[in-house]
């Protein structure tokens, strides 16, 4: 038992488990960017939902991402290797085009926010191909779990920074300063891709264009047939759908209802946040004794319930003034849905894992997330037409709605009953 501790105890604490906080505080510090800071000030600036909601097809680049990930295995940059050769390059992008912003007004240059805004998602998305793929190589099957656990916690730690601080320098610092401050938060992540080494185990890179491409998917398509890949695609696509909807406008939401930047960045940011990671932490921990599939079951239908929370806060809001009893609200519906995020994510992440084949992780990674990431992109560019046509209430409830669909279709993927091997 004491032998089991030590060994444990060097896996957490070891220099891998640091480089995945490091991979993952890189990996969501521009998409929160993306998601919560840009949408605060355009409305801050006068910009109407119906504009903000279309922003969220710049994020089309995690949609597609999988078109230039076999490139990315194909060729290297000519200094530092593979994988940290383009850990660097995007990271650089990313400082660059994150600081960018600060230098348009929105209400009359918003055509020119919205292509930086497109260069950041490319930028991002071309660093989680290669953050992905590194993660894998670096992580034996042992610390396979761990690892990942640790990287998408330190994902949700990073939106403390732009929907947390940002919010509250916004308050007291020109938007310039506080587009240029929020990109500096990039350079951990360049000092982890400097300080560490080139995977040895990594997997030799494809001799030619045609079998980077071409392999991965006809691997899926021969081990799923034709059924059950069109059952796993659809599954990926719709399981986090009403949640990611419910959630797409939640800042500009947050300032209809009354709140300020401040008491957004305070509380709501918070109180959604540690939830988020205690139940990921709980998630990865419950998973071992119930199962991916059971995960996905029980999990997911807290995932549902919890968008109703919002439904209700929307019923009683906009508050004409701001009080303990509002902020308490606030936070507790948001914390129980990010609640429910932790828990579905750690288990969806999970599957996304198990489905993934050891020779095309890559590929088949940057595959399956980016049919996650679509109800981010091309859904919830419907958003803002939704809420202006229906209300915030009625839309939150539509969500919870089609939330539905991907808890039908566990039955098909990932049966209650069914062992997980």
């Amino acid at each position: 038992m004491t032998e089991s501790a030590i060994s444990w105890r060097r896996v957490i604490f070891s220099r891998t488990m640091l480089t995945c906080v490091f991979t993952g505080f890189a990996s969501g510090l521009p998409l929160y960017t993306l998601i919560n800071l840009l949408p605060a000030w355009l409305r801050s600036e006068g910009v109407d939902l119906k504009a903000i909601g279309l922003f969220a097809l710049i994020q089309l680049p995690f949609t597609w991402k999988f078109v230039w990930s076999p490139l990315m295995d194909r060729y290297a940059p000519p200094l530092f290797g593979r994988r940290r050769g383009w850990m660097l390059l995007t990271q650089l992008a990313l400082i660059a085009t994150m600081a960018g912003f600060g230098a348009f007004t929105p209400k009359q240059e918003l055509w020119a926010i919205a292509a930086l805004a497109l260069a950041v998602a490319f930028c991002s998305a071309s660093q989680d191909i290669v953050l992905d793929a590194f993660r894998r190589e670096i992580l034996s099957n042992q610390e396979l779990g761990l690892g990942n656990t640790i990287h998408i916690n330190a994902y949700r730690l990073a939106s403390l920074i732009p929907g947390s601080l940002s919010l509250i320098l916004a308050d007291h610092l020109p938007w310039g300063t506080v587009f240029w401050i929020t990109a500096l938060f990039m350079l951990p992540g360049v000092a982890m891709t400097l300080a560490v080494s080139e995977p040895k185990l990594a997997a030799a890179a494809p001799k030619t264009l045609r079998e980077a491409v071409v392999e991965p998917f006809h691997e899926f398509l021969t081990r799923s047939g034709l059924k059950g890949a069109a059952l796993v695609l659809g599954f990926i696509f719709l399981y986090k759908l009403g949640d990611s909807m419910a959630t797409a406008l939640a800042t500009p939401f947050y300032l209809d209802m009354g709140f300020t930047k401040s008491e957004i960045g305070l509380v709501a940011k918070h109180a959604g946040l540690w939830p988020a990671v205690i139940g990921g932490l709980l998630g990865g921990v419950w998973m071992i004794k119930l199962g991916i599939n059971r995960a996905l079951w029980a999990f997911g239908v807290v995932q549902v319930v919890s968008i109703l929370g919002f439904a209700w806060l929307a019923g009683q809001g906009p508050f004409t003034s701001i009080g303990a009893a509002e902020l308490s609200r606030l936070a507790l519906v948001i914390g129980f849905e990010a609640l429910g995020v932790g828990l579905g994510t750690a288990a969806f992440v999970a599957y996304i894992a198990r489905t993934t084949h050891p020779a095309y992780t890559a590929t088949q990674f940057a595959l399956f997330t980016s049919l996650a990431a679509v109800p981010r992109t091309v859904a919830n560019a419907a958003t803002g037409y939704l809420v202006e046509a229906i209300g915030w209430a009625p839309f939150f409830l539509l969500c919870t709605l089609l939330a539905l669909p991907g808890m039908a279709l566990l039955a098909k993927v990932a049966p209650w009953g069914r062992d997980d091997g």
